[in-house]
C-alpha cells in the first residue's frame, strides 16, 4: 500500500480520543511511509489525521472540491491539494489515487465516502480493502445495521466481509495487511443490487 484514503469528519467530535486516534493515525501513515489521501481540511478529524502525518514527516495528499475550499479551509501543510469542480469528482478522485480506505468517525459525509467505496467493491469495481477505525465503538450502531442488512437478506454475508474492522491503530494495520487485494465482487448477487 503507497496511499491510505481516510475519510472523516470535518470536526473533531465530543471525545477527545477521536482526535488524538486521527493524529495516531496519521503518524503511522507517516512511519510506514504511506501518504495520506483526506478530504483536504484543515478542521475537525481531518485536519488532525493531516497533522499527524505531516508531523511525522509523511506525505499529504488533499482533495476537496471548490465550494467548500473556503469553507473547509483547505490545510496549507499538503504538499498537494486537489481541487476538484464538485462532491462527485471529489470522490471519485480519492478512490482512484487510494490502495485502501479507513473511516475514522464523522457524519453523513463520511458514511456517503464508505459506503459508495463499499458498492463499488460489491459491484467489483474496486477490489481495495475497506476499514472501519471504531474509536469507543462509534461504529457499533453502523456495524450493526450491516449484520441486520445481511439477516434481513439485502447484503450477502460475503458482501459484508468487505467491510473490515479495528479498534485501534495497530489492529487497523493487521487487517488491512492481511486483507487480499484481488476479492472481485465477493460473490455478487442479483438480490445485492
Amino acid at each position: 500500500m503507497k496511499r491510505i484514503c481516510v475519510f472523516c469528519g470535518a470536526s473533531v467530535g465530543r471525545s477527545p480520543r477521536f482526535a488524538e486516534v486521527a493524529r495516531e493515525l496519521g503518524r503511522e501513515l507517516a512511519r510506514r511511509r504511506i501518504e495520506l489521501v483526506y478530504g483536504g481540511g484543515n478542521i475537525g478529524l481531518m485536519g488532525a489525521v493531516a497533522d499527524g502525518t505531516l508531523e511525522a514527516g509523511g506525505r499529504v495528499i488533499g482533495v476537496i472540491p471548490r465550494a467548500l475550499l473556503e469553507r473547509e479551509l483547505a490545510h496549507a501543510g499538503a504538499q498537494e491539494m486537489i481541487v476538484t469542480a464538485t462532491m462527485h469528482e471529489r470522490k471519485a478522485r480519492m478512490a482512484e489515487l487510494a490502495d485502501a480506505f479507513v473511516a475514522l468517525p464523522g457524519g453523513f459525509g463520511t458514511l456517503d465516502e464508505l459506503c459508495e467505496v463499499l458498492t463499488w467493491a460489491q459491484l467489483g469495481i474496486h477490489s481495495k480493502p475497506i476499514a472501519l477505525l471504531d474509536v469507543e465503538g462509534y461504529w457499533k450502531p453502523l456495524v450493526a445495521l450491516f449484520d441486520a442488512s445481511v439477516s434481513g437478506g439485502f447484503v450477502s454475508a460475503a458482501n459484508r466481509r468487505l467491510l473490515l474492522e479495528a479498534g485501534d491503530v495497530p489492529e487497523l494495520f493487521a487487517r488491512l495487511e492481511s486483507a487480499p487485494f484481488a476479492r472481485g465482487n465477493a460473490g455478487l448477487t442479483t438480490g445485492d443490487l
